[in-house]
């Protein structure tokens, strides 16, 4: 509003929530999604913005977003064990990771 990019839509909600928090939780990450498409929009338009504040009314949403995004290398992502195909060496260095079970040689 005023100075603000400002949006919104009104749609049915596919994902049904048990608690209003969950409802917010929804509607707060698709306008995430909608802030991150709209700041790569404004990319294109050599405007370039750092952070995006997402206002939420609903204290219990607010406080389960407390998340912090941080930078990890590819060669210690976890993540990579589940989604890539990885020779044998880095499965093993990164399969204790898991925490399921201890390396093998």
């Amino acid at each position: 509003m005023g100075c603000c990019l400002t949006s919104g839509f009104s749609k049915k909600q596919t994902a049904l929530a048990i608690s209003t928090t969950e409802a917010e939780c929804v509607s707060a990450g698709k306008a995430c999604q909608q802030a991150l498409r709209m700041k790569q929009a404004l990319v294109d338009y050599g405007i370039r913005l750092d952070d995006i504040p997402i206002m939420c009314d609903n204290k219990g949403a607010i406080d389960l977003r407390n998340i912090s995004i941080e930078k990890v290398s590819s060669e210690d992502n976890i993540a990579d064990i589940l989604t890539k195909p990885l020779k044998r060496e880095p499965f093993n260095y990164l399969r204790p990771g898991l925490g399921m079970m201890e390396q093998i040689d």
